[in-house]
Order: structure tokens, then C-alpha cells, then sequence
């Protein structure tokens, strides 16, 4: 059995951060493993407090995974703080973990701040260039690229300035476009493929971008090459929306066991 990794923050209600990757992994037939980088207090209808793990504390998480389970493939999420994106990118370099996928979350899908601002620029500068791909929607696309993101053009304008900045690959989530047939851009030297997808009339959509990184991680773990990765996990996503179970009283979560 293959291993990934999760490297982010805990979600309280379930439904993103580390337990959407552990049930996302569970579903691709990987183990997963995980480093908890925060604590979140939060729910469907959103983040009450945010509690950073100290630095030693994510060390020695990162130490144990390495010498004892170490992960065909890793993810990143939520990081909190610059201090700890440097930290968490160091020891990437310095464990060779080279299937890498880079979810940037920086707000929460109730619109919550997740990410410590000054931690952009060193997500851009430390983390991105060492990604086999980098999963933004609209918003965090347009941090990365210093530019507005609105549109499919903007997005591979966007998904090659993320490029440039040392990503292998960049896949721009159009979920957050407004109309009925939705567009995802997987952009990378070789070219853009596009994916296209109806929208899942639902309010359910907490967690989706960590799940989609997720399942992304899954493929490549399994050693699927990246296109192969990027549809199933689109599928897989699109299938836990239609799906989702209408829990809670705010934007409720996928259902993970599609």
C-alpha cells in the first residue's frame, strides 16, 4: 500500500482540512499519514479561532513520518504563518518528498481568514517553487499571480505566471466562476488542458479545494501521471457534491465516501 502525507490544519467540523485528506485518502486506497500544523475551531457556518502548533511540535512530526512512513507523495494546506511555511518547505526539500501538491488556502470557503497575509510571499517564494502542482481557486490564484483572476483567459494568464514562479504545474479551480458549465485549467510547460464540469446546485461545498489537492496526492502516489491524477480527482469531487448529506447550518461538507 502507498503512502501520503498531509501536511495542514485540523477542521473541528470535519469536512476540510486534515480529515477531508485522511477520508480522501482512504477512499483513493492510500495510507494516510498527517502533520498538524493548526487547530481550528469551526463548524459549517464558520471559524471561531485559530491555534498555530509550535514549530518543535511540527518538527518532530515531520521527523517521525520521515525515518519511519515515508510518503510516496505529500499535500500541503493551511500553514498559518510564515515561520511555519518555511519550516514545512525546508524539510520537504530536505526529506527529497519531489511529488508534491501545493493547496495555497488562504480563506476559508465562509469567507474566513485562514493564512496569515505575510505568509503569501513566502508560500510564493518557498513553497510553489518546489510543487509538482499548485491547486488555487480564483482568489488564491490571483495572490500568486499578483493579478485579478475572473475569467478563463486570467486564469492561464494566471496559471502561467505561477509557472514562471517555479511550479512544474498549476491547476486553477474555476469554482468560483458564475456560470452553469464550470471550467478548471491545468496549465504546465507542455501546455493547458481543460476540464469541464456542470455545477452541483448545493451549498455543501466546505472542503473542496483540500479534497480535490487531496485526491490529486492520491493519484500521485499511486503513480498516476498528472493528467490521470487531476481528472479522477475532479470526478472524484464532483461525485462527494452530488452526493454531499446537507449537514449543517452553513456550507456543510462533501460526502467523502463516494
Amino acid at each position: 500500500m502507498q503512502i501520503a502525507l498531509t501536511i495542514a490544519g485540523s477542521d473541528s467540523g470535519g469536512g476540510a482540512g486534515i480529515q477531508a485528506d485522511l477520508k480522501t485518502f482512504h477512499q483513493f486506497g492510500v495510507y494516510g499519514t498527517s502533520v498538524v500544523v493548526a487547530l481550528t475551531a469551526q463548524n459549517t457556518r464558520g471559524v471561531r479561532s485559530v491555534h498555530v502548533v509550535p514549530s518543535a511540535m511540527v518538527k518532530d512530526q515531520l521527523a517521525a513520518i520521515a525515518e519511519d512512513l515515508p510518503p510516496v507523495a505529500v499535500k500541503t494546506g493551511m500553514l498559518a504563518s510564515p515561520a511555519l511555511v518555511r519550516q514545512v518547505a525546508d524539510a520537504i526539500q530536505g526529506y527529497g518528498w519531489s511529488r508534491l501538491v501545493v493547496d495555497p488556502v488562504m480563506v476559508a470557503t465562509s469567507g474566513d481568514r485562514l493564512l496569515d497575509a505575510a505568509a503569501e510571499a513566502v508560500i510564493r517564494e518557498s513553497l510553489v517553487p518546489l510543487a509538482r502542482v499548485v491547486t488555487p481557486n480564483l482568489e488564491e490564484a490571483g495572490i500568486l499571480a499578483e493579478m485579478e483572476v475572473t475569467d478563463e483567459h486570467s486564469m492561464e494568464r494566471a496559471g502561467v505566471r505561477i509557472l514562471e514562479l517555479g511550479a512544474k504545474a498549476v491547476l486553477v479551480t474555476g469554482g468560483h466562476l458564475t456560470d452553469e458549465v464550470l471550467v478548471d485549467l491545468l496549465v504546465s510547460a507542455e501546455g493547458t488542458r481543460r476540464f469541464e464540469h456542470r455545477r452541483v446546485p448545493t451549498t455543501s461545498t466546505h472542503g473542496t479545494g483540500c479534497t480535490l489537492s487531496a485526491a490529486i496526492t492520491a493519484g500521485l502516489a499511486l503513480e498516476r501521471p498528472l493528467e490521470t491524477a487531476v481528472s479522477d480527482a475532479i470526478a472524484y469531487v464532483h461525485r462527494a457534491l452530488l452526493a454531499a448529506p446537507g449537514l449543517g447550518g452553513g456550507h456543510g461538507p462533501l460526502n467523502h465516501g463516494v
